[in-house]
């Protein structure tokens, strides 16, 4: 039986290799999701072993950035984490990935991601539902259009089979997407992410984007910054509907409030 909200455990896979932006990641995972932080098990896939008995205590699984490295890449750690997916998928569990996770779940099941510099996207851009996200449990509450939070050089090209797009927008299609009929889930945009701590993350990973050196573009970055609250909010209804127990009815109350 599904768990309350807060008697949930998530693990968070991280990719990352700054302190800093670490503790930020996962603070940020806690706020978007609403969830403590001992609610949230950690596991560093560049230093620890993916194996999917990772899965055996948790309710769901997400999977986050990962700043110098790329999906389009083969590491040490890709295939195990390839493994974790499809043990994720296997299990019915639910997984989300945000950005580079996102990528990474579409690599995982058959899609293909592309090095795409000059359709990067910084900062907060909009993006748009497709029909069949609006007609999807998690993203039809949203409006049609709305605001996220971006960074990003690599993009998912073809979206794995089995997969249904969710979102997209002018720059990019596949801003979300759903594998068919499973509580799998991933965002090209920052779903843990609000304006506040994207505008920490551009000032973090500046070096990484060759157009960001340019000082007038990225105080154009930043002078675009605007709230996401549509976003933001995107975590917590996720876990409500697929890892709650009776989630799905307490945002059924809260949407008719």
């Amino acid at each position: 039986m599904a768990p309350s909200h807060d008697r949930l455990r998530v693990r968070l896979v991280q990719i990352r290799e700054k302190p800093d932006i670490i503790e930020e990641e996962q603070a940020s995972f806690c706020a978007r999701a609403q969830m403590r932080r001992d609610q949230l098990l950690i596991t560093d896939a560049l230093s620890e072993p993916l194996a999917p008995a990772l899965l055996d205590d948790v309710d769901a699984l997400m999977i986050g950035g990962a700043g110098a490295y790329s999906v389009t890449e083969t590491y040490r750690w890709t295939q195990d984490l390839i493994d974790l997916c499809q043990a994720s998928a296997d299990r019915e569990l639910p997984l989300f990935g945000s950005c580079w996770g996102h990528q990474f779940v579409a690599r995982a099941f058959g899609g293909t991601v592309i090095n795409d510099p000059e359709r990067a996207e910084m900062g907060t851009v909009d993006v748009e539902l497709t029909e069949a996200g609006e007609a999807d449990p998690l993203m039809g509450s949203l409006p049609r259009r709305f605001a996220t939070q971006m960074g990003h050089h690599d993009r998912v090209s073809v979206l794995p089979s089995g997969a249904t797009e969710l979102a997209t927008n002018e720059v990019a299609p596949y801003q979300a997407f759903r594998m068919d009929g499973l509580p799998i889930y991933g965002t090209q945009f920052h779903s843990e992410l609000d304006e506040h701590t994207e505008r920490q993350r551009l000032f973090a990973y500046r070096d990484h984007y060759p157009e960001m050196q340019d000082d007038a573009v990225f105080q154009a970055a930043l002078d675009a910054l605007k709230p996401s609250p549509h976003a933001d909010d995107l975590l917590r209804r996720w876990l409500l509907l697929y890892a709650v127990e009776d989630g799905a009815a307490l945002l059924d109350a809260e949407d008719a409030a």
